[in-house]
């Protein structure tokens, strides 16, 4: 779809028919016991899980109008939580493809984030590799939303189309490494290897590494074991619906 397909859609004026909120999960910066940020995640108007409202009702006409209820929703509750006030940065996920200019698309974004009085330094857009997407298209974007001051992360790293490519090109501020990485890294020989050198190579890089799905005492010790600070997972707070958690932060294990 070119540009001015994209540009008719939009000015079709096209809603997402289903009403959404944002639920926040923290991502924990353990060396200090802070919320480095809370990611957005978009939930029905009642907690519906994101697979309900997006499987249900997201299609080719409403993606946009989805991509940018959804930016400004999270912009609007986190700021009516005193987010920024935190210290803390507000991560928003956004669909590439429902993207078709970035100067353009992002307009709402700023509005809203002008009518809230919320600083756009404090927001990082991640999108996760499982959308497979043009990557010159993706790249444009991620120029973009850098040189606008926006901070930039890939979420779900080694588990969708992406990968070392799109990193070639592009290095954002973060990359998440996806859970399936992180799943019983304890115990698990090769795992714990992959993600070694995959750390090693984002620190090489100038890139901050997340951990996230951490749910157990043991994948947080073999992590930090590892020298990971930043993770995100159940072990430390689930998703709280409109709502801004403290984390439950595990002692750090002794050297």
């Amino acid at each position: 779809m070119n540009d001015m397909t994209h540009c008719a859609a939009c000015a079709s004026g096209a809603k997402f028919p289903i009403a959404i909120t944002m639920a926040f999960q923290p991502i924990v910066d353990t060396d200090t016991g802070r919320v480095f940020a809370h990611e957005a995640l978009v939930r029905g108007q009642n907690g519906e899980g994101a697979g309900v409202v997006v499987l249900s009702s997201l299609n080719d006409d409403n993606r946009y109008a989805f991509d940018q209820l959804c930016r400004v929703k999270a912009i609007d509750l986190a700021a009516g939580l005193s987010l920024a006030e935190t210290g803390a940065m507000l991560s928003i996920n956004f669909l590439p493809n429902a993207v078709y200019e970035p100067s353009a698309c992002i307009r709402q974004t700023l509005a809203a984030a002008k009518r809230a009085h919320f600083p756009i330094e404090n927001i990082i857009f991640e999108f996760t590799e499982g959308e497979r997407v043009d990557t010159a298209h993706l790249l444009k974007i991620l120029h973009a939303y850098r040189a606008m001051g926006f901070k930039t992360a890939i979420d779900d790293f080694g588990a969708g189309f992406a990968g070392l490519g799109l990193l070639a090109e592009f290095q954002p501020d973060i990359v998440k490494l996806d859970m399936d990485l992180i799943r019983g890294i304890d115990k698990d020989g090769p795992r714990r290897k992959i993600v070694s050198h995959t750390l090693a190579m984002l620190r090489d890089l100038g890139v901050t590494p997340v951990c996230e799905g951490v749910e157990t005492i043991e994948e947080y010790r073999a992590l930090a074991d590892l020298g990971v600070t930043l993770m995100q997972g159940y072990l430390f707070s689930k998703p709280s619906l409109a709502a801004l958690s403290a984390p439950d932060l595990p002692r750090r294990p002794m050297n």
